[in-house]
């Protein structure tokens, strides 16, 4: 590919998959979460990442989603395991649900491998999908790919880049990550592992796209636990901080911030609690740290109490949407309190954290985000960050994932100017064939998404999911029709409309007209067919609401 970046994939299916070396992502590529990358190495498979994302208003109801792994689990196998880079939701929290699928190893480092436990432990799956530890700067050899991990730092313990060596070269996944030179909490970024894959002539460089339009550095995890405690001194009132379960080590900061101030600190929300069971379990937090349970600190004094909560992202289950409403238990804020929020808004996010936010301020409650002070870094990279990341490991070849479009068409920009040769920009499903010192999009796969909701996988092309949206933006119908065994009506039809107004309510014709019509038009042979007969009149009820609507429209058909 000669230094232009591939922007579309032809739609072929792929050939020659059993030779050579690819890539392909089902998930993280076009988008931020969801992650699921595929490598294959002479027909064997290498996956990094099994992710899910949170649902939207593009899907109702749906709280968990998730890549659709159809076509890698038709190649299970060849599947000779996963590695998971680290221990966000966005790179883990579908091992649990997936794995069945693919039944193969999954290989990653402790702090994760305790908390994938708890995940598959919510599943009964405990006992049965193989964990491989591996130690940090370990190594893993996996089919015929050999991986290296090497130490980043980001916004969880034991965020670990991967050296995937193959005999057609090495292929650098960086995972998430960012340079902090204060992370608090687990190790720095190993530099000299960074410098040293650099003298081997990488062929590719993967790499998180998140920040890419943030000039300079992401800043450090220090700078903020010393921001909040500044900030922790102002106020006399009860304080509630919502941030990312997984960022131990804000949790730590926040601690350590409320005890400078004589405060005593409580978790509210089942996440937090995990993570600091497994962050104990693992080393990371410190034992003289003590953390109350939210009905213990609901009789500490207003000015004695700092509150973690989850739901800084408006998520509707979580705690600090249900304090902001007035239906929590045990926290209960008023005028004089603050609700501080110590996260970025993830994208697609903004409504509901401002729901969340609003609610709370029509309580008095004042609100602080990062435009009002600083009390929050990314574990992204930011620009500056990016190019040192290429400076140290010289790819000649940039494929951006883990972004937008845009996200993704600016860090291949940004690749050239660090005078990488060859960028390729890729989408879920597209195949990269690697040939040499180049690589392009070869073709695409099936690549998808699903739904997990009461216990079951839904893919989204179901008709279930796909009734529900309809339902949401057009309304439904349902007529229920009684006719004799010759297809004749015995009793005025039963149109209920659902979640719009009836057209026919208040005009010349009724439901009544619109159903005889559509049967008067069928021959005596159809009026015998109940198929026939609850499509024909399926169709003359949409035709009422067309062409404003389409709604769902369910028909009864019950003979006498």
């Amino acid at each position: 590919m000669n230094k232009a970046a591939a922007r579309t994939a032809p739609t072929q299916f792929p050939e020659g998959l059993d030779k050579g070396l690819w890539f392909i992502p089902l998930g993280g590529a076009g988008e931020i979460g969801m992650n699921l990358n595929l490598f294959a190495c002479d027909g064997r498979w290498l996956m990094v990442d099994l992710g899910v994302t949170f649902g939207d208003d593009s899907i109702p109801g749906v709280d968990l989603v998730m890549p659709d792994p159809s076509f890698i689990a038709e190649r299970r196998d060849k599947l000779d395991g996963i590695i998971i880079t680290h221990a966000h939701e966005d790179h883990v929290g579908a091992v649990a649900y997936l794995w069945p699928q693919l039944r193969c190893p999954v290989y990653t480092t402790p702090f994760c491998a305790a908390f994938l436990q708890y995940k598959l432990k919510e599943v009964g799956l405990e006992n049965e999908v193989p964990v491989h530890i591996i130690p940090l700067s370990g190594q893993a050899t996996v089919g015929p790919f050999t991986v290296d991990f090497i130490t980043l730092t980001h916004s969880i313990p034991e965020p670990n880049a991967l050296a995937i060596r193959t005999k057609y070269g090495t292929i650098f996944h960086t995972g998430d990550w960012k340079f902090d030179p204060d992370p608090i909490i687990g190790d720095v970024t190993d530099y000299a592992a960074l410098r040293k894959l650099g003298e081997e002539n990488v062929l590719a460089l993967i790499g998180d796209s998140t920040n890419v339009f943030t000039e300079g550095e992401g800043g450090s995890e220090l700078a903020v636990k010393d921001s909040l405690t500044a900030l922790f001194g102002r106020y006399t009132g009860r304080i509630i901080v919502g941030c990312f379960a997984s960022n131990v080590a804000r949790l730590d900061s926040i601690a350590r911030a409320a005890a400078a101030n004589g405060r005593h600190v409580a978790l509210v929300g089942a996440s937090l609690w995990r993570i600091l069971e497994t962050a104990r379990r693992t080393g990371y937090l410190a034992p003289d740290l003590h953390f109350y349970e939210a009905s213990e600190a609901a009789n500490l004094p207003r000015d004695k109490v700092v509150y973690i909560s989850t739901g800084s992202q408006g998520e509707g289950r979580a705690a600090l949407m249900r304090i902001a409403f007035g239906y929590h238990p045990d926290v209960h804020l008023s005028e004089g309190d603050v609700a501080i929020f110590s996260s970025r808004a993830i994208p697609g996010n903004e409504k509901a954290i401002a729901k969340v936010q609003n609610q709370l301020a029509k309580s008095g409650v004042e609100i602080v985000t990062a435009r009002d002070h600083f009390i929050h870094v990314s574990g992204h990279p930011a620009r500056e960050e990016l190019r040192r990341m290429y400076q140290m490991v010289r790819p000649r070849i940039a494929i951006p994932v883990h972004g937008e479009a845009m996200h993704i068409r600016a860090h291949a920009a940004l690749a050239k100017e660090c005078q990488v040769p060859h960028t390729v920009q890729v989408e879920n499903g597209m195949a990269v064939k690697f040939d040499g010192d180049k690589a392009s999009v070869k073709g695409t796969v099936w690549s998808g998404r699903m739904a997990w909701e009461d216990g079951a996988l839904i893919p989204f092309a179901s008709p279930m999911l796909r009734d529900r949206k309809r339902l949401f933006y057009d309304g439904g119908v349902v007529a229920t029709v009684v006719l004799d065994d010759a297809g004749f009506i015995l009793a005025d039809p039963v149109v209920t409309v659902l979640g719009m107004a009836d057209p026919l309510e208040k005009g010349p014709r009724d439901w009544n007209d619109v159903i005889q019509n559509a049967l008067d038009r069928l021959p005596k042979k159809a009026r015998r067919d109940d198929d026939v007969i609850e499509e024909n009149v399926r169709q003359a009820v949409r035709k009422v609401f067309a062409p404003a609507r389409k709604p769902v429209v369910k028909v009864h058909v019950s003979r006498v």
